[in-house]
């Protein structure tokens, strides 16, 4: 990796690290507050319309911002035209999804959906806003002006939350929260983004973004619907009690895995589109990124759901406990998140969407199905069932990988399974030390104790390339 892209990976990575983990870090303190002061059947339910907002703001970014990303050679015109386009899929989401909020409130038979979600709704309003600021910013590797934008909006966030639970307002502090979020991130990406949209509207710009992003937007919807399709069985053919547990279980586990992944993918995608065309440089940087990423995410991960039962019971007490199992079980699936997403973002940097969009039909059948099959045993084999999809998926996502770079599955596996395998005997020994006590908060302390300094010998003596290659992508003053 030569200096310069060393130097600008580096500054990346701990700008967006710290805006990452900052902002969740407030996010999550806010909401250990609030899911003791509100109940399991509260976030199960505002958790129910999220699909359609997720799908919603599919179709308003359309894959747009990853095409201003990637594109060499970008224009006032794609900018502007960029713009334009998500306002105007905006309104229109908005009122549709305005329109439909009774037939969503009758079929999850919950009346108080259909006010909730004409105001969350909001966000199809105000993300569409600054979505360009944002990517321009992404561009120019500039994390630290999004982790100003993203911590001030957590903090006044939450604290509209949690005024209002503490004033009795119960789930609407939850939808305010949100809706609060979307506020002060669009006014400070205005402020602090330093660009607004000229009155240009480009046909030429529109058929580049639109015939790279519409690839893009299917798979994103496929991924989109795919990822919410449990909560909406489970808000269906369950209970909001089930889906509160199953929600704050996938939150627990997205903390450390959805966030090292994104911090991961928003910094090596520029990084590694700029070297696109150099298949041999690709490969090698690419897999010392999938290898930093389970050297981070898999002890975390396991560490995570080695400790679920005292951290669950100590964090937010024993009303929360149908949320333990679920939690032990989804880690196993989050821990290969990254890898997946780090296998697809190397066909988007290649510019092959088409693939892209190929590979997520093919293992959505695939997830829907085994999903299918252990519906009747309960929530918990299905949960477990994640678990067979991701390794099915792993499996397809890393065949074009080899074709296009030579880093197939084989090359995957034997560059993770060293991971794997010191961070499966930590669990393993977590686990045996939780039983010297039945105290709790002992428990909670011991298993985290045990867990890191275990994993750091471990990765010291056995790990040897994983842990320099992490520590050099640290800046200087990190590693004195």
């Amino acid at each position: 990796m030569s200096d310069n892209l060393k130097s600008k990976t580096q500054k990346g990575l701990v700008w967006s690290f710290v805006e990452r983990f900052a902002t969740q870090g407030v996010q999550f303190l806010f909401g250990i507050i609030l899911a003791r002061l509100l109940s399991p059947e509260d976030y199960g339910t505002i958790a129910m319309p999220l699909v359609f907002l997720a799908i919603a703001q599919c179709f308003i970014d359309s894959g747009f911002s990853t095409a201003l990303i990637r594109k060499p050679d970008l224009t006032e015109e794609d900018l502007s035209t960029a713009f334009y386009f998500n306002i105007g899929v905006g309104v229109i989401c908005y009122f549709a999804l305005f329109l439909s909020s009774p037939l969503i409130a009758d079929f999850y038979n919950t009346p108080i959906l259909s006010d909730l979600l004409k105001v969350t709704a909001l966000a199809t309003l105000f993300n569409p806003l600054c979505a360009v600021q944002q990517a321009i910013l992404t561009r120019k590797i500039d994390f630290k002006t999004q982790a100003i934008v993203s911590l001030s909006g957590a903090i006044v966030s939450g604290s509209v939350g949690l005024v209002m639970a503490y004033s009795g307002y119960g789930i609407w502090s939850l939808v305010f929260q949100q809706v609060g979020g979307y506020v002060i991130r669009t006014i400070l990406l205005w402020l602090l983004g330093r660009w607004k949209p000229k009155r240009k509207w480009s046909w030429e710009s529109f058929r580049y973004l639109w015939g790279f992003g519409s690839q893009m937007l299917g798979s994103a919807l496929l991924d989109t619907t795919y990822n919410n399709i449990y909560p909406i069985v489970i808000g269906k053919f369950f209970s909001a009690n089930d889906l509160g547990n199953y929600t704050r279980a996938q939150q627990f586990s997205s903390l450390p895995s959805s966030n090292v992944t994104g911090v991961l993918q928003r910094v090596t995608f520029p990084i590694l589109s700029s070297i696109q065309n150099e298949d041999e440089r690709l490969a090698r940087n690419y897999r010392k990124i999938l290898k930093m990423s389970a050297f981070l995410i898999f002890p975390m991960m396991l560490i995570l759901s080695a400790i679920a039962d005292p951290l669950i019971r100590v964090l937010l007490t024993d009303k929360w406990e149908g949320s333990i199992i679920l939690l032990q079980i989804v880690c196993f699936q989050m821990m290969w998140y990254p890898i997946h997403a780090i296998n697809l973002n190397l066909l988007t940097v290649k510019g092959r969407s088409d693939l892209f969009f190929r590979l997520e039909i093919i293992k959505k059948i695939v997830g829907v199905g085994i999903m299918c099959v252990t519906i009747p045993h309960g929530i918990i084999w299905m949960v477990s069932g994640g678990i067979v999809s991701s390794m099915f998926s792993l499996i397809i996502n890393t065949y074009y990988t080899g074709k296009l770079i030579n880093v197939g599955y084989l090359k995957q596996m034997g560059d993770l399974l060293p991971v794997f395998g010191v961070s499966f005997v930590m669990w393993l020994i977590i686990r045996v030390s939780l039983l010297i006590t039945f105290n709790i908060y002992f428990q909670l302390l011991i298993g985290i104790c045990v867990g890191v300094v275990f994993y750091l010998i471990a990765a010291k003596l056995l790990l040897k390339s994983e842990w320099n290659d992490t520590i050099d992508m640290l800046p200087n003053r990190f590693k004195r």
